[in-house]
């Protein structure tokens, strides 16, 4: 049969994306190929480990066990082979995520230090403002916004930072500064779709259903619109940090700001750490122990 390490390792990427098709665009080859790994594997185990279907893949009893058992087996082999050789220098492609303002305004500008360091890692690098299956889509780090629980995931925390309502200095004198939250009722404010809460905005205190000519579903067209003088918008205050220090944009109604947002790297739970995993979450903690710029 095929070298059996990368059959099981197919094996356990298809159960996790439910997909043969998505192993082969992450493993580089072709649909075909990795059902004929898996096909091996179950003539070498001489089981049935998956129920095929037109829609989807599942596993059946012996495939679960199997499936269970084959985690420990991955992990053990990337520990054992982190410890020695030229392995113990993190090495590989690592895939990582994060938010688009996050991403272009906090980690864009740090990744080079990081690449400087570790010369042998590679890292794929996605950014957007929807949730993310890391199992489904083969992420190994995310970087989440806000409070966060899933028992399928560990999180460490990065820290915190505010977020405030902002409005570009020219808008603010054209119509006025808000001084109470319930004053937005009487300004254009820009909502973010991606934000759980929509056009209700938290302050500390009180809730106020906003409302205007523009909604945006991209937290760098929100700080664009802000930017633009359109209106008033809600957002993590790094988004604005050029713009604050050249007082080109306020913050506004800052008695009434709400609790600071925690900021945490994410990965899956029971998944091997490997070196490149390791050395990047103690690089974003290095990185933000004094703070987001």
């Amino acid at each position: 049969m095929s070298d059996i390490i990368t059959c099981i390792k197919s094996f356990v990427r298809t159960v996790e994306t439910g997909s043969f098709s998505a192993v082969a665009r992450e493993m580089g080859t072709t649909q075909p190929t990795i059902s004929k790994q898996i096909a091996a594997l179950e003539d070498y185990l001489d089981v049935q480990l998956l129920l095929r279907s037109t829609r989807q893949v599942s596993l059946t009893d012996e495939g679960m066990r199997f499936y269970e058992r084959c985690q420990a087996v991955l992990e053990a082999l990337s520990e054992a082979e982190s410890s020695v050789g030229k392995r113990q220098n993190p090495s590989g492609l690592l895939r990582l995520n994060c938010s688009v303002a996050f991403g272009q305004m906090q980690v864009l500008p740090r990744l080079k230090r990081f690449l400087d360091r570790y010369g042998d890692i590679k890292i794929d690098l996605t950014m957007s403002d929807h949730f993310v299956d890391l199992v489904g889509e083969g992420i190994d780090l995310a970087i989440r916004i806000g409070k966060f629980v899933d028992p399928n995931l560990i999180s460490q925390p990065l820290g915190t930072y505010r977020f405030v309502a902002a409005a570009s200095a020219d808008y603010l004198e054209k119509f006025g500064e808000p001084q109470i939250p319930a004053d937005l009722l009487h300004h254009n404010c820009i909502v973010y779709t991606r934000q759980s809460t929509g056009n209700e905005w938290h302050f500390r205190g009180t809730t106020v259903t906003v409302s205007g000519n523009l909604q945006v579903n991209n937290s760098m067209a929100l700080r664009e619109a802000v930017l633009a003088n359109i209106g008033i918008g809600t957002s993590p205050i790094w988004a604005f940090t050029d713009e604050l220090q050249n007082q080109s944009v306020n913050v506004i109604l800052k008695e009434y700001e709400p609790e600071p947002i925690p900021i945490q790297v994410v990965y899956r739970r029971g998944r091997f750490q490997s070196a490149k995993i390791k050395c990047f979450i103690d690089f974003l903690i290095d990185e933000f122990k004094a703070g987001l710029s």
